[in-house]
Protein backbone atom coordinates (compact mmCIF):
# COMPACT_ATOMS: atom_id res chain seq x y z
CA UNK A 1 0.00 0.00 0.00
CA UNK A 2 1.32 3.52 -0.63
CA UNK A 3 0.03 6.58 0.89
CA UNK A 4 0.27 9.51 -1.57
CA UNK A 5 -0.71 13.50 -0.96
CA UNK A 6 0.76 14.83 -4.44
CA UNK A 7 -2.23 14.86 -7.03
CA UNK A 8 0.14 14.54 -9.88
CA UNK A 9 1.70 11.36 -8.60
CA UNK A 10 -1.92 9.83 -7.78
CA UNK A 11 -2.18 10.37 -11.23
CA UNK A 12 1.16 8.75 -12.47
CA UNK A 13 0.68 5.72 -10.68
CA UNK A 14 -3.04 5.26 -11.91
CA UNK A 15 -1.87 5.68 -14.93
CA UNK A 16 -0.34 2.84 -15.18
CA UNK A 17 -3.08 0.60 -14.96
CA UNK A 18 -4.60 -0.02 -18.31
CA UNK A 19 -7.01 -2.59 -17.65
CA UNK A 20 -7.59 -2.56 -14.65
CA UNK A 21 -10.92 -1.72 -12.75
CA UNK A 22 -10.43 1.17 -10.12
CA UNK A 23 -12.22 1.85 -6.79
CA UNK A 24 -12.78 5.11 -4.90
CA UNK A 25 -13.77 5.18 -1.26
CA UNK A 26 -13.95 8.62 -0.15
CA UNK A 27 -13.85 9.11 3.23
CA UNK A 28 -12.80 11.96 5.85
CA UNK A 29 -10.68 9.47 7.63
CA UNK A 30 -11.29 8.68 11.69
CA UNK A 31 -11.78 4.95 9.96
CA UNK A 32 -14.32 2.14 11.64
CA UNK A 33 -16.04 -0.91 10.73
CA UNK A 34 -18.48 0.92 8.55
CA UNK A 35 -15.75 2.08 6.22
CA UNK A 36 -13.98 -1.24 6.42
CA UNK A 37 -17.37 -2.63 4.51
CA UNK A 38 -17.14 0.19 2.12
CA UNK A 39 -13.20 -1.08 1.47
CA UNK A 40 -14.16 -4.64 1.56
CA UNK A 41 -17.29 -4.29 -1.11
CA UNK A 42 -14.48 -1.90 -3.17
CA UNK A 43 -12.45 -4.91 -3.16
CA UNK A 44 -14.79 -7.33 -4.40
CA UNK A 45 -16.12 -5.41 -7.20
CA UNK A 46 -12.59 -3.69 -8.77
CA UNK A 47 -8.94 -4.27 -8.86
CA UNK A 48 -7.54 -0.99 -7.80
CA UNK A 49 -8.95 0.25 -4.38
CA UNK A 50 -8.66 3.88 -3.52
CA UNK A 51 -9.43 5.35 -0.46
CA UNK A 52 -9.13 8.84 -0.05
CA UNK A 53 -9.02 10.97 3.10
CA UNK A 54 -9.58 14.46 3.36
CA UNK A 55 -11.55 16.44 5.89
CA UNK A 56 -13.23 18.81 3.52
CA UNK A 57 -13.86 22.23 4.67
CA UNK A 58 -16.47 23.15 2.21
CA UNK A 59 -18.91 20.99 4.14
CA UNK A 60 -18.90 22.54 7.71
CA UNK A 61 -21.21 24.85 8.76
CA UNK A 62 -20.71 27.95 11.14
CA UNK A 63 -20.15 26.53 14.81
CA UNK A 64 -19.77 22.95 13.04
CA UNK A 65 -17.25 20.47 14.34
CA UNK A 66 -14.53 21.39 11.19
CA UNK A 67 -11.52 22.13 13.91
CA UNK A 68 -12.20 19.25 16.44
CA UNK A 69 -12.83 16.40 13.60
CA UNK A 70 -11.11 13.43 15.02
CA UNK A 71 -8.10 12.63 12.77
CA UNK A 72 -6.23 9.58 13.44
CA UNK A 73 -4.52 9.48 10.62
CA UNK A 74 -1.58 6.47 11.58
CA UNK A 75 -4.26 4.36 12.72
CA UNK A 76 -6.33 4.88 9.43
CA UNK A 77 -3.52 3.72 7.75
CA UNK A 78 -3.03 1.00 9.61
CA UNK A 79 -6.63 0.00 9.37
CA UNK A 80 -6.46 0.00 5.03
CA UNK A 81 -3.63 -1.09 5.11
CA UNK A 82 -4.81 -4.47 7.14
CA UNK A 83 -7.94 -4.46 4.61
CA UNK A 84 -5.24 -4.58 1.67
CA UNK A 85 -6.36 -0.92 0.01
CA UNK A 86 -3.74 0.12 -2.81
CA UNK A 87 -3.66 3.63 -2.26
CA UNK A 88 -4.57 6.18 0.54
CA UNK A 89 -5.02 9.62 -1.44
CA UNK A 90 -4.32 12.31 1.77
CA UNK A 91 -3.87 15.85 0.49
CA UNK A 92 -2.82 18.54 2.64
CA UNK A 93 -5.60 20.95 1.16
CA UNK A 94 -7.82 20.47 -2.45
CA UNK A 95 -8.63 24.14 -2.84
CA UNK A 96 -4.55 26.01 -2.33
CA UNK A 97 -6.45 28.83 -3.90
CA UNK A 98 -8.53 29.64 -0.69
CA UNK A 99 -12.24 28.92 -1.54
CA UNK A 100 -12.95 27.99 -4.79
CA UNK A 101 -14.55 29.91 -7.33
CA UNK A 102 -16.60 27.27 -9.36
CA UNK A 103 -18.54 25.11 -7.34
CA UNK A 104 -21.90 22.20 -7.59
CA UNK A 105 -24.75 22.99 -6.53
CA UNK A 106 -28.35 21.30 -5.83
CA UNK A 107 -31.43 22.01 -5.97
CA UNK A 108 -34.25 19.87 -5.01
CA UNK A 109 -32.56 16.72 -3.67
CA UNK A 110 -30.87 18.86 -0.87
CA UNK A 111 -33.31 21.04 0.18
CA UNK A 112 -34.51 18.69 2.91
CA UNK A 113 -34.02 16.41 5.53
CA UNK A 114 -30.12 17.05 6.28
CA UNK A 115 -29.76 20.14 4.03
CA UNK A 116 -32.59 22.51 6.04
CA UNK A 117 -30.17 22.64 9.07
CA UNK A 118 -27.03 22.38 7.51
CA UNK A 119 -26.88 24.80 4.46
CA UNK A 120 -24.44 24.58 1.62
CA UNK A 121 -23.19 21.48 3.37
CA UNK A 122 -24.34 19.38 0.34
CA UNK A 123 -22.85 21.89 -2.41
CA UNK A 124 -19.54 21.46 -0.54
CA UNK A 125 -20.30 17.81 -0.20
CA UNK A 126 -20.63 17.82 -4.27
CA UNK A 127 -18.11 19.90 -4.90
CA UNK A 128 -15.18 17.68 -3.50
CA UNK A 129 -16.23 14.47 -4.46
CA UNK A 130 -16.72 15.78 -7.76
CA UNK A 131 -13.21 16.89 -7.43
CA UNK A 132 -11.76 13.14 -6.21
CA UNK A 133 -13.66 11.47 -9.54
CA UNK A 134 -11.42 13.90 -11.51
CA UNK A 135 -8.16 13.27 -10.09
CA UNK A 136 -8.87 9.92 -9.55
CA UNK A 137 -11.26 8.84 -12.54
CA UNK A 138 -12.35 5.41 -10.83
CA UNK A 139 -14.61 3.22 -13.21
CA UNK A 140 -16.75 2.86 -9.55
CA UNK A 141 -17.16 4.51 -6.33
CA UNK A 142 -18.38 3.47 -2.91
CA UNK A 143 -20.50 5.28 -0.56
CA UNK A 144 -22.79 3.75 2.82
CA UNK A 145 -26.16 4.33 2.75
CA UNK A 146 -26.53 5.73 6.55
CA UNK A 147 -25.53 8.71 4.82
CA UNK A 148 -28.67 8.43 1.96
CA UNK A 149 -29.27 11.63 1.27
CA UNK A 150 -25.77 11.88 0.56
CA UNK A 151 -25.69 8.72 -1.57
CA UNK A 152 -28.60 10.16 -3.56
CA UNK A 153 -26.91 13.43 -4.26
CA UNK A 154 -24.20 11.87 -5.77
CA UNK A 155 -25.96 9.64 -7.78
CA UNK A 156 -28.07 12.07 -9.39
CA UNK A 157 -24.78 13.71 -9.83
CA UNK A 158 -23.17 11.10 -12.05
CA UNK A 159 -26.43 10.84 -13.97
CA UNK A 160 -26.59 14.59 -14.79
CA UNK A 161 -23.58 15.19 -15.38
CA UNK A 162 -22.87 11.73 -17.77
CA UNK A 163 -20.05 10.68 -15.74
CA UNK A 164 -19.24 7.66 -16.97
CA UNK A 165 -18.88 6.13 -12.74
CA UNK A 166 -20.63 3.42 -11.02
CA UNK A 167 -22.06 4.55 -7.52
CA UNK A 168 -22.05 1.46 -5.17
CA UNK A 169 -24.33 2.08 -2.21
CA UNK A 170 -23.57 -0.30 0.68
CA UNK A 171 -25.53 -1.07 4.11
CA UNK A 172 -25.61 0.64 7.47
CA UNK A 173 -22.86 -0.80 9.56
CA UNK A 174 -24.12 -1.14 13.41
CA UNK A 175 -23.24 -1.74 16.92
CA UNK A 176 -24.32 -4.54 18.60
CA UNK A 177 -26.78 -2.55 20.10
CA UNK A 178 -28.15 -1.01 16.37
CA UNK A 179 -26.42 2.26 16.91
CA UNK A 180 -25.69 3.01 13.65
CA UNK A 181 -21.54 3.00 12.94
CA UNK A 182 -20.51 6.60 12.77
CA UNK A 183 -16.59 8.57 13.48
CA UNK A 184 -18.91 10.96 15.89
CA UNK A 185 -19.89 8.19 17.90
CA UNK A 186 -16.35 8.64 19.65
CA UNK A 187 -17.38 11.77 21.23
CA UNK A 188 -20.18 10.58 23.71
CA UNK A 189 -19.77 9.62 26.72
CA UNK A 190 -21.22 6.92 28.62
CA UNK A 191 -24.35 8.07 29.70
CA UNK A 192 -25.14 9.67 25.84
CA UNK A 193 -23.70 6.51 24.35
CA UNK A 194 -26.86 4.47 26.34
CA UNK A 195 -29.07 7.41 25.25
CA UNK A 196 -27.92 6.94 21.41
CA UNK A 197 -29.25 3.68 20.99
CA UNK A 198 -32.93 5.17 21.65
CA UNK A 199 -32.42 6.68 18.06
CA UNK A 200 -32.37 3.22 16.61
CA UNK A 201 -35.36 1.85 18.92
CA UNK A 202 -38.03 4.52 17.74
CA UNK A 203 -36.65 3.73 13.96
CA UNK A 204 -38.08 0.24 14.91
CA UNK A 205 -41.33 1.16 16.42
CA UNK A 206 -42.38 3.07 13.67
CA UNK A 207 -41.35 -0.22 11.21
CA UNK A 208 -43.52 -1.99 13.95
CA UNK A 209 -46.28 0.79 13.59
CA UNK A 210 -46.70 0.18 9.57
CA UNK A 211 -46.72 -3.44 10.38
CA UNK A 212 -49.74 -3.00 11.99
CA UNK A 213 -51.05 -1.01 9.22
CA UNK A 214 -50.40 2.41 10.89
CA UNK A 215 -51.21 5.32 8.73
CA UNK A 216 -47.90 7.58 8.21
CA UNK A 217 -49.16 10.21 10.99
CA UNK A 218 -49.71 7.27 13.49
CA UNK A 219 -45.96 6.06 12.48
CA UNK A 220 -44.39 9.72 12.64
CA UNK A 221 -46.19 9.94 15.71
CA UNK A 222 -45.07 6.56 17.25
CA UNK A 223 -41.28 7.67 16.78
CA UNK A 224 -41.94 11.32 18.25
CA UNK A 225 -43.16 10.43 21.22
CA UNK A 226 -40.74 7.74 22.00
CA UNK A 227 -37.48 10.31 21.15
CA UNK A 228 -39.51 13.21 23.26
CA UNK A 229 -39.80 9.78 26.04
CA UNK A 230 -35.94 9.16 26.23
CA UNK A 231 -35.40 13.05 26.11
CA UNK A 232 -33.69 13.22 23.05
CA UNK A 233 -33.56 16.41 21.05
CA UNK A 234 -35.06 16.10 17.46
CA UNK A 235 -33.68 17.55 14.39
CA UNK A 236 -35.93 16.21 12.07
CA UNK A 237 -37.97 12.63 11.49
CA UNK A 238 -39.63 12.31 8.30
CA UNK A 239 -41.14 8.92 6.04
CA UNK A 240 -40.07 10.45 2.71
CA UNK A 241 -39.64 8.85 -1.05
CA UNK A 242 -36.26 7.29 -1.44
CA UNK A 243 -36.41 8.81 -4.13
CA UNK A 244 -37.22 12.56 -4.28
CA UNK A 245 -36.22 12.29 -0.81
CA UNK A 246 -39.56 14.65 -0.54
CA UNK A 247 -42.10 13.88 2.59
CA UNK A 248 -44.83 10.92 1.82
CA UNK A 249 -48.57 11.03 2.89
CA UNK A 250 -49.46 7.55 2.75
CA UNK A 251 -47.24 4.29 2.44
CA UNK A 252 -48.05 2.27 -1.06
CA UNK A 253 -46.38 -0.45 -3.51
CA UNK A 254 -45.66 2.58 -5.93
CA UNK A 255 -43.24 4.42 -3.55
CA UNK A 256 -40.14 3.37 -2.12
CA UNK A 257 -40.42 4.27 1.82
CA UNK A 258 -37.58 5.24 4.21
CA UNK A 259 -37.43 6.26 7.78
CA UNK A 260 -35.09 9.52 8.06
CA UNK A 261 -34.09 10.57 11.39
CA UNK A 262 -31.19 13.22 12.72
CA UNK A 263 -30.45 14.01 16.87
CA UNK A 264 -28.43 15.66 18.94
CA UNK A 265 -27.06 13.35 21.68
CA UNK A 266 -25.80 15.40 24.20
CA UNK A 267 -23.85 18.18 21.41
CA UNK A 268 -23.31 15.34 18.93
CA UNK A 269 -25.57 15.09 15.74
CA UNK A 270 -26.20 11.65 15.14
CA UNK A 271 -28.09 10.68 11.73
CA UNK A 272 -29.82 7.29 10.63
CA UNK A 273 -32.33 5.67 8.19
CA UNK A 274 -34.36 2.39 7.94
CA UNK A 275 -37.04 1.39 4.74
CA UNK A 276 -40.44 1.44 5.68
CA UNK A 277 -43.39 -0.52 3.91
CA UNK A 278 -46.72 -0.58 3.33
CA UNK A 279 -48.67 -3.34 5.22
CA UNK A 280 -51.14 -5.27 2.60
CA UNK A 281 -54.29 -4.54 4.59
CA UNK A 282 -55.64 -1.01 4.68
CA UNK A 283 -53.94 1.77 7.09
CA UNK A 284 -55.41 2.77 10.30
CA UNK A 285 -54.81 5.88 12.28
CA UNK A 286 -53.38 4.17 15.57
CA UNK A 287 -53.85 7.19 17.40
Amino acid sequence: MKVITSIAELQHALGSFDKEQIALVPTMGCLHEGHVSLMRKAKRLADIVVVSIYVNPLQFGENEDLDTYPRPFDDDVLLCQDEGVDFIFHPENLYPHGAPQVTLHVDDLSQHLCGSSRQGHFDGMLTVVNILFNIVRPHLAVFGEKDFQQLSIIQRMVADLHMPIEIIGADIVREHDGLAKSSRNRYLNDVERTQAKEIVAALHIMQDAAEQGCDIQGILSAGKAHVTQQKINLDYLEVCDEHSLQPITALSDKVTARIFIAAFIGTTRLIDNKPLFAKKTEETSCV
